[in-house]
């Protein structure tokens, strides 16, 4: 497998709906990091957008994964940014 980090971006304009949609965007991660799929998530303290680690064979597969997110099935993830990453030292790591 190969890490991903998948970047959302949110707009200000979305935030009342994702309030609504949270708990069942939560659980969807929830079972995602109980498969070891999802290895890291949460927001950016600013409430711009979030960041999540995702442990899978390819980009292409980060990105169909990401699709079914109740947050983007609804229409509220801006933009999302996936990159490889490669940690070096660290919890990701072990």
């Amino acid at each position: 497998m190969s890490l991903f980090a998948v970047e959302y971006t949110y707009s200000e304009s979305t935030a009342t709906a994702r309030d609504g949609l949270r708990p069942d965007h939560r659980a969807w991660l929830g079972g995602l990091v109980e498969a070891g799929t999802v290895r890291a998530t949460g927001p950016w303290t600013d409430g711009s957008g979030a960041l999540i680690v995702v442990d899978v064979d390819a980009e292409t597969a980060a990105r169909e994964l990401m699709s079914q997110d109740p947050f983007a099935r609804a229409g509220l993830v801006d933009a999302v940014r996936i990159t490889g990453w490669q940690p070096v030292m660290g919890v990701f790591n072990d």
